[in-house]
């Protein structure tokens, strides 16, 4: 174990962030359906990769080089918004989430965004507390937004991080 108590193999030094091309979809549409449910299928992941205005990345590790996370996003005018995060089960808590909305940010600064925004639900505990870490705050909210099969209903809060 190294001193963050992150096997190596985990380790975020070890994975590479490209951009997220249309001809991945196929391997995001089948990670997105691991982690959400409805899952976005292939055709939708394509069409948004395919967009003029998509910045997105994936996270690649390991031999063969798989994806091990992911982050849509998209830029208009001076905004930015994350459209759907995930990082696969075997990679959560080792910072790959943390890695990939830092790259997004590099992107939308790039691209002259002085904002960028997203949505997560309110019972996400560990997305909401990686998200104050960067320094998002709450600008609005949508009651009962994220249906849930069985369960009730979650708001789901509306982040932003201006920089």
């Amino acid at each position: 174990m190294t001193s963050n108590n992150v096997t190596p193999f985990r380790n975020v030094k070890h994975v590479s962030l490209l951009w997220a091309a249309p001809e991945r979809a196929r391997e995001l549409s089948e990670l997105h359906a691991k982690l959400f449910d409805p899952a976005w299928d292939q055709a939708s992941i394509k069409t948004m990769l395919e967009h003029p205005a998509s910045t997105s990345l994936i996270a690649v590790a390991g031999e063969p080089k798989t994806i091990k996370g992911f982050v849509i996003g998209q830029l208009a005018a001076d905004e930015a918004e994350i459209l759907s995060i995930g990082v696969a089960p075997d990679w959560q808590r080792a910072g790959l989430g943390k890695t990939l909305v830092e790259g997004l940010v590099r992107a939308a600064k790039r691209g002259e965004a002085t904002r960028l925004f997203l949505e997560v639900a309110e019972d996400n505990a560990a997305a909401r507390a990686l998200y104050a870490k960067l320094g998002f705050t709450e600008a609005g909210r949508r009651k009962a937004y994220y249906q849930r099969a069985g369960g009730p209903a979650s708001d789901a809060l509306r982040l932003v991080l201006t920089f």
